[in-house]
């Protein structure tokens, strides 16, 4: 009651149903592994163990007399775990021999254990494990580890679990003899080392670097008295003082009471969903907090106490239930601002930078629900599309693994919908063919590709909640038009044109030596035919769509819609990038393609009149500012534009159900990862 008074939550309206983070028994006791690593070649026996806060994960190897070395890492720098398959499995014919790999045992993998972790998402290291025993040890560490490293109360901690933390690495690293070296200390608090010394001596404690101290003389309390000696708070004092404390080493209750509900409570806060808090729940403060008994018992608060109160999960800077899922995730998909992702490859530059194959399973696992794949045409001999900034000289990644790395991590962290958006520029029918084949085998039942019956592609009909759209995957990509009458082969070819002549084997730079356009080896690309993949003549089918009537409930804005079509293959080169240059899309692709397909923007007027929620348009900066000068109202009511770090990806939609827009945001640590607008 008193953090729902002081932290801002709304009793009676909102439960938190966030679980702090409980460490399982399997991981308390510690389980025996093998540690083996390629680069160099090494393998251990350790046991790994977590502390009873989960804290840390930490390991020791076998020892005969003396206390074996303890190594530690930080479970809140762990990004991910994995088991199976998914697993990091060894290359190296020894360590796999060794592991048993190649031999009589069924499924050696299942015994792996990987812990990636690092400080961000492209900085990361891998830890490898493999269980002793075959049973599900593996499986119980990776979920275990995991779960302590996505608990989102424990990523938003108050100070005073951070000093505890702080402590429990101090008494887990212990040397040979189990006692606490000084020089960790000394490294902890490394800022100013004489006061350090200062502050141990004064609690009584061995304070010179090459000594060390026994662990029961090394208590919480006296942890933090030391911290106290080490950090002087006269901010505190300034604040008994203020509250009236005139000198005196404690606060009463009564002024306890005044400071916690007139200095700390927000006073727009409505008195019945927020009242302040009453002398029973003060007194239950100064029981928790204050750590002497004379004082508690005649309802006072020490320096000492106070300074507890203020680092306590009452005070955190976030409160816990604003980290709950609370916002209403019903409404249509185009009232939320969406976690998204550009040029989501890349682990640096955009001109050079490392693709990675990585980083889409990093920055989904960091809550992202917008990812971006830059498809471009695979090579003759292996016909495989892969990814990568086009005309540039960042490295290539190939499309099925990303669409492997996709599958497994989506939904880890997060249940809500994920949206692929494709810059496809596969300008052959075979290889978009092969890439719809990986959506439709690897994303399995959680690729959208019919409309939900409450939802249809209809004029006037919004779109479906992130509830109703819970763990599926919608792609967005252009979408062939079956009243089209552009060319069935036809590529839009603004500027650079990507030419057999054209690929490397680093990248995917155009040589200066590449044909013109229009010349007939540019000419010999492979045209996107109407025969599809299995080999069947659709045109018969085709032919039979292009008579049909039409179900618009606008004739002139389809009219204009095919007009765009023809016209795109003779528009000169704009600023939107290798965006302008993307491959018609095949029959196969744009089966895919239900909720967000892209059309080209008119004005709002065109969208109003069509009034389909489906659709959405991306412009850059230059576009989006002459839209906001032209028609200023419109753009208000439709927010349509939004770019950060060159995104030019952008979400609107005609929906009458407004607002129309989806912004690309970067906000990483959203619990829900979907923004109400």
């Amino acid at each position: 009651e008193a953090r729902a008074a002081m932290a801002g939550a709304r009793p009676g309206v909102h439960a938190l149903q966030l679980e702090p983070p409980r460490v399982p028994e399997t991981l308390l006791k510690g389980s025996k592994f093998i540690k083996w690593d390629e680069e160099p070649t090494s393998r251990a026996l350790v046991t790994l163990r977590v502390d009873p806060q989960g804290f840390f994960l930490y390991w020791t190897g076998p020892s005969m007399n003396k206390l074996p070395e303890v190594d530690i890492l930080d479970i809140s720098s762990i990004r991910d775990t994995r088991t199976g398959r998914y697993a990091k499995l060894p290359k190296d014919s020894k360590i796999r021999e060794i592991l048993g790999f190649g031999g009589s045992e069924q499924h050696p993998e299942d015994k792996l254990v990987t812990v990636v972790y690092g400080p961000d998402l492209v900085n990361i290291s891998f830890l490898n494990f493999m269980a002793v025993v075959q049973d599900d040890t593996a499986k119980i560490w990776t979920e275990g580890l995991f779960n302590l490293a996505t608990n989102i109360l424990a990523q938003n901690a108050s100070r005073n679990t951070f000093l505890q933390k702080a402590y429990t690495r101090l008494k887990l690293q212990v040397n040979q003899d189990g006692r606490i070296p000084v020089k960790n200390i000394l490294k902890m608090f490394s800022a100013d080392k004489k006061r350090v010394e200062t502050a141990l001596e004064s609690c009584g404690l061995n304070f010179n670097r090459s000594e060390s101290i026994k662990p029961d003389e090394f208590t919480l309390e006296i942890f933090e008295r030391f911290l106290n000696k080490l950090c002087l708070r006269p901010d505190i004092d300034k604040i008994l003082l203020e509250i009236g404390a005139k000198g005196k080493p404690y606060l009463s209750l009564d002024q306890l009471m005044d400071f916690i509900n007139q200095k700390q409570r927000d006073p727009r806060l409505n008195e019945i969903l927020y009242p302040p808090l009453t002398r029973a729940q003060v007194r239950q403060l100064i029981d928790k907090y204050e750590p002497n008994q004379q004082f508690q018992q005649r309802d006072q608060m020490s320096m000492e106490g106070f300074g507890r109160y203020l680092g306590g999960e009452e005070n955190t800077i976030v409160p816990p239930e604003q980290l709950d899922l609370s916002d209403d995730m019903t409404q249509p998909l185009s009232s939320y601002f969406i976690n998204s992702s550009h040029n989501t490859y890349l682990t640096a530059g955009q001109l050079t930078g490392n693709s990675s194959v990585e980083m889409y399973r990093q920055v989904l696992l960091s809550g992202c629900r917008c990812i971006e794949l830059d498809c471009w045409k695979g090579r003759p001999q292996d016909e495989e599309p892969f990814i990568t900034h086009g005309f540039t000289m960042t490295t290539e990644i190939p499309f099925k693994e990303v669409i492997e790395a996709i599958a497994e991590s989506a939904f880890k962290t997060s249940p809500f919908p994920v949206i692929l958006s494709f810059e496809n520029h596969v300008d052959s029918a075979k290889q978009q063919a092969k890439m719809a084949e990986y959506c439709r085998n690897v994303f399995g039942d959680a690729l959208l590709i019919d409309p939900l019956e409450k939802y249809p592609l209809q004029p006037g009909v919004a779109l479906p909640s992130p509830q109703e759209l819970l763990g599926r995957i919608l792609v967005k990509n252009k979408k062939r038009r079956p009243h089209s009458k552009v060319c069935e082969g036809s590529v839009r070819k603004r500027g650079l044109e990507q030419t057999p002549s054209s690929y490397s084997d680093t990248s995917s730079v155009v040589e200066p030596g590449s044909p013109p356009l229009g010349s007939p080896l540019a000419e010999q690309q492979e045209p996107l035919s109407p025969v599809m993949a299995n080999g069947e003549d659709k045109s018969s089918e085709r032919i039979a769509k292009l008579v049909e009537p039409r179900k618009s409930i606008d004739r002139e804005a389809e009219s204009e819609e095919e007009e765009e079509q023809q016209q795109e293959l003779k528009k000169p080169t704009t600023d939107e990038g290798t965006a302008s240059s993307e491959a018609i899309a095949t029959e196969e692709m744009s089966t895919l393609v239900n909720y967000i397909e892209p059309v080209k923007f008119k004005s709002f007027e065109v969208a109003s009149k069509r009034n389909k929620s489906y659709e959405m348009s991306s412009f850059v900066e230059t576009k989006g500012l002459e839209q906001l000068t032209n028609s200023p109202m419109e753009f208000v009511e439709y927010p349509a534009w939004c770019r950060r770090d060159g995104n030019h990806f952008t979400w609107q939609t005609s929906s009458a159900l407004g607002p129309f827009a989806w912004f690309p945001v970067s906000f990483l640590g959203i619990t829900s990862q979907w923004i109400n607008s």
